[in-house]
């Protein structure tokens, strides 16, 4: 089977040894995008702020691997603090209107210091 890596300048840089994206006949695996702009600064504000930086984010990047968040299956999101749930959920609702399937966790920590962090996996 073959895949490739996914980059674009339109999304947040990667923090780290790894891909944007790894692309697959099948799917298109996403890193984990957190709430900075295409040059890497931190996006301040409220959790729905953020959230929506996360998902321009990997919107940006499944676009570039030729697909988009209407495409999206599977996604995970994580939280510092589950406080943060329902407003995360008032931005993510925006954008994932297909309804894919989803886990949300509280984790201790995240890179960078930031709330939150959204992945996910989508068609080509």
């Amino acid at each position: 089977m073959s895949f490739s890596p996914v980059f674009t300048k339109k999304a947040a840089p990667v923090a780290g040894p790894y891909s944007q994206a790894i692309k697959t006949p099948n799917a298109i695996y996403c890193s984990g995008q957190i709430p900075c702009d295409a040059e890497g600064n931190l996006i301040g504000g409220t959790i729905q702020e953020k959230t929506a930086a996360c998902i321009k984010n990997l919107q940006a990047v499944l676009e570039e691997a030729g697909s988009s968040i209407e495409k999206a299956v599977k996604v995970n999101v994580f939280l510092t603090d589950m406080a943060n749930f329902a407003g995360m959920n008032e931005e993510y609702a925006k954008w994932f209107v297909q309804k894919p399937a989803r886990s949300c966790v509280a984790v201790k920590q995240l890179p960078k210091g930031v709330d939150v962090e959204i992945e996910c996996i989508a068609l080509p």
